[in-house]
């Protein structure tokens, strides 16, 4: 039953009873990428840089202020990253690779080149490997820690931004990965012993964190936030005996062994806090808030059938509190007698999506989150901010039946929440918590009046496609016998062995881009901008026959997006104008908002992929995004089954296919390199997952003929979690990002028994270096000693749009070079 009584008052540490878990870092208009990328081109120094971060910086936490949340309570999260926040820990403890070993000072911290360059590479020195954070669309770099890695507190920058913003007038909270995260993330170094694993220096780590904690404390700094959300996965490689163990260790040294400062305004009383015991100032500390983003604490059963509950070992340690995720998980249904002590943080405000919340419901699980025995209870949200854009008022809306383009319909107004909106949301919930419903009633009401808009709105449910929907029966999911579809395949193309072809996109150049953005703004007619991109593809085509590429592409010039480009021509999609989310270091997209039922109008890629194949005999790829990277890396609808959602995206897929297929087209690719993205971060709930996101993809690729050759491509994830699934998937041939992490892949798929084609990429897209003839055929010898030669395609890792063509075109030669070169070898 609702109540309008407050909740109970903050204690001991007083943490402010809302708060964020961090905020987008990029800039509303991408200032920082440019200033980034200006810095890489040479055209700006580092300390134009470090001013323009600066300004950003004290930006954002102004605005954050203005948005309800305190100036002086620490309810400000200091979330800053040049590039990226795991990097930044590697950073801030020294821990560089041998490799990279020179770029740091005497005191081993790099200065922003040297940063840069281990996130980027250089040379023959690869950057470190990238992978998928969590299950978001961000990606991180992952750590190389051996058991000589210089591990020590060596850059105070997180000190620094504190001091910075304090001394605008806002006391923050810095944020920083937390040491169980941060190690159970990283790879044993290339040069660490069998049976090593880089949680072997949580003792190293632990020690230069507490050195941080300490600058912290001197700072004045009453409040700092360690991420964990490595305890909501079942998917790390440590045990959750050894994660729990590690926790205990780590927050016993952190929480216990160093004495917490008072709270700003309050009595020093070392008796008021378990944790509270005499020492010197050199032993004092922030109050720690744990957060553990992205799901629930509570493990699914390990190998022996036993689980473990990480909420209940967090509040067996001295941290001040804990922040829980409660959007993709329930409140645990029993109390916690160790939490009385501490403030339990609920993250009630989705920071995955962009809904606007129901105040009313998330108020009720505010109130059930009492039950569970903490001595106070704030409001945040479920994830940092990072992961949705900055403001809905930054979009432009049009009159009803108007929109088009990147303006909005005018209803997703008041459906969308940003990151703005949300913590616009948190500061209502907290007035709520601390003054009671009737002071934000207007504002519940609103919200509620909001949800319930979206439920009855024309376009989110259309009959014709919940029918055909309904229809589908198993033979609708299944192609035919594999080796007959090879031995077409093989007729019809004709290819030499080991061939040689691209993942999809070529470089987009500045004339490209000026192109799109004057025809989208209405300055290029239609013909002349078809004109356009035609002589790009014309160029792009003799460009790979020139370089003696087998399978040829269209360089997709006309897309801004790979996601994007798909929901300007579908029903049911909205874009944005200035929806910029992080993706990597500089590199932002535009989710595309999915809110009602899908349809396809007319075909989208058929014109530009018939008029490609009319200027060569090679074959072209078709190209296309699958099903469940366009959900992926979309804001989509929560008021249905996400299979239910990427079945209809599969549907409209199907007829492109079959448009192209009609057409001449020979080989279809349908990329979903979000496949392993979406893997739920819980055993239990991953079969389900499997199987619909499976389904979906076969559901847009099986209608083709048996001489049609069908492509997919992963990209940047731990492809051994769902081997099973990429053979589930039934493409003719799998291209996969293999070159960072050397073929790491190419053992398990062997050991799987993979039998279809498969392109371990051996040229990695996400740096700016050009890979040697050597180290390609380096590269491609491994995969074919372990993969039979016959099923091996050679590809880059990904797309190519992001690169430049003097990186671009002598990469390809040399990828070209030692695709002949081990052809050669095999008789």
């Amino acid at each position: 039953m609702a109540t309008s009584l407050p909740f109970p008052t903050q204690i001991q540490a007083g943490f402010p009873a809302g708060t964020v878990l961090g905020y987008p870092r990029i800039g509303r208009r991408r200032e920082l990428k440019r200033a980034v990328e200006a810095f890489w081109a040479g055209t700006t120094s580092d300390d134009a840089l470090e001013a323009t971060a600066r300004e950003l910086r004290l930006a954002t936490v102004r605005r954050l202020v203005d948005l309800g949340l305190g100036a002086d309570d620490a309810s400000v999260p200091g979330s800053f990253s040049y590039y990226d926040q795991v990097l930044d820990v590697a950073a801030l403890l020294g821990a560089v690779p041998s490799r990279f070993a020179h770029l740091a000072d005497a005191d081993g911290r790099l200065d922003l080149a040297g940063y840069f360059t281990v996130a980027r590479g250089q040379g023959d020195d690869a950057p470190l490997e990238m992978t998928k954070w969590f299950d978001t669309n961000y990606h991180y770099l992952v750590p190389e820690i051996g058991p000589d890695t210089p591990i020590r507190f060596v850059d105070d920058r997180v000190v620094r931004e504190f001091v910075e913003a304090k001394e605008a007038g806002v006391v923050t909270r810095p944020v920083v990965v937390g040491p169980v995260t941060f190690l159970a993330l990283s790879k044993a170094a290339d040069d660490a012993p069998a049976g090593y694993s880089p949680l072997d220096r949580l003792d190293d780590v632990v020690a230069a964190y507490a050195d941080l904690l300490r600058a912290l404390a001197a700072a004045g700094a009453p409040w700092v936030q360690l991420d964990e959300p490595i305890l909501v996965t079942d998917s790390a490689d440590v045990p959750f005996a050894d994660l729990a163990a590690a926790v205990e260790s780590a927050y016993r040294a952190l929480a216990t062994d160093l004495r917490p400062v008072p709270d700003p305004g309050s009595s020093p009383d070392p008796s008021s806090s378990p944790a509270a015991t005499p020492g010197s100032a050199q032993d004092a500390r922030p109050a720690i808030l744990v957060a553990t983003p992205f799901g629930g604490l509570k493990t699914s059963p390990d190998a022996d059938g036993a689980t473990f509950d990480f909420l209940a070992t967090l509040a067996g340690t001295d941290v001040e509190a804990v922040a829980i995720d409660a959007v993709r998980a329930d409140l645990p249904d029993s109390p916690y007698d160790d939490l009385v002590s501490k403030t339990l943080v609920v993250g009630v405000i989705d920071g995955h999506n962009v809904w606007r919340a129901d105040l009313a419901a998330r108020l009720e699980v505010l109130d059930a989150a009492r039950g569970l025995g903490a001595g106070a209870v704030a409001v945040g949200t479920s994830t940092s901010l990072l992961h949705v854009p900055h403001d809905v008022e930054d979009e432009t809306f049009a009159e009803p039946g108007t929109a088009s383009g990147t303006t909005l319909d005018p209803r997703l107004r008041d459906w969308l929440a940003f990151a703005d909106q949300k913590v616009g949301e948190v500061a209502t919930l907290a007035r709520a918590l601390t003054e009671g419903r009737e002071a934000v009633a207007d504002q519940i009401e609103a919200s509620r009046a909001a949800v319930a808009s979206r439920a009855e709105a024309s376009g989110v449910v259309v009959p014709a496609v919940r029918e055909r929907a309904d229809a589908l029966t198993d033979a609708d999911f299944a192609r035919g016998d594999h080796a007959e579809r090879a031995a077409a395949q093989a007729e019809r193309l004709n290819l030499p062995p080991l061939p040689t072809t691209t993942i999809g996109s070529f470089p987009q150049t500045p004339e490209i881009r000026r192109a799109r953005a004057l025809w989208t703004k209405g300055e290029l007619s239609d013909a002349d901008y078809t004109t356009a991109m035609r002589e790009e593809i014309a160029r792009v085509v003799a460009l790979q026959e020139d370089l003696g590429l087998d399978v040829l592409v269209h360089g997709e010039p006309e897309r801004n997006d790979m996601v994007q480009y798909f929901a300007e021509h579908l029903d049911g999609f909205a874009v944005t104008a200035n929806g910029w989310v992080q993706s990597y270091g500089s590199r932002c997209v535009r989710p595309p908002i999915l809110w009602g039922d899908v349809t396809r109008p007319a075909p989208i890629t058929v014109e530009w992929s018939a008029y490609t194949a009319s200027l060569t005999e090679k074959p072209v790829k078709g190209m296309l995004t699958g099903p469940v990277t366009i959900l992926a890396w979309s804001f989509v609808r929560d008021d249905q089954p996400l299979g239910d959602t990427a079945n209809q995206v599969g549907l409209a897929l199907r007829d492109e296919i079959a448009d192209l297929e009609a057409a001449g087209i020979g080989v279809v690719q349908v990329d979903e390199p979000a496949l392993r993205e979406l893997l739920p971060l819980r055993r239990a709930d991953q079969p389900a997952y499997l199987d619909w996101s499976v389904r979906a993809f076969r559901l847009a690729t099986s209608g083709v003929a048996a001489a049609t050759q069908v492509h997919t491509h992963l990209c940047y994830s731990e492809f051994g979690e769902v081997i099973g699934a990429i053979d589930g998937l039934d493409a003719d041939v799998t291209s996969v990002e293999a070159a960072r992490s050397r073929m790491e892949i190419v053992p398990e798929l062997r050991e799987a028994g993979y039998a279809r084609g498969i392109g371990p990429g051996v040229y990695d897209i996400h740096s700016p270096r050009v890979p040697s003839t050597e180290e390609v055929t380096e590269l491609l010898g491994l995969a074919v000693t372990s993969i039979d030669p016959a099923l091996v395609w050679v590809n880059p890792d990904c797309g190519l749009k992001t690169r430049r063509y003097e990186e671009t075109v002598p990469s390809l030669e040399h990828l070209v070079a030692a695709a002949k070169a081990v052809r050669a070898t095999l008789g």
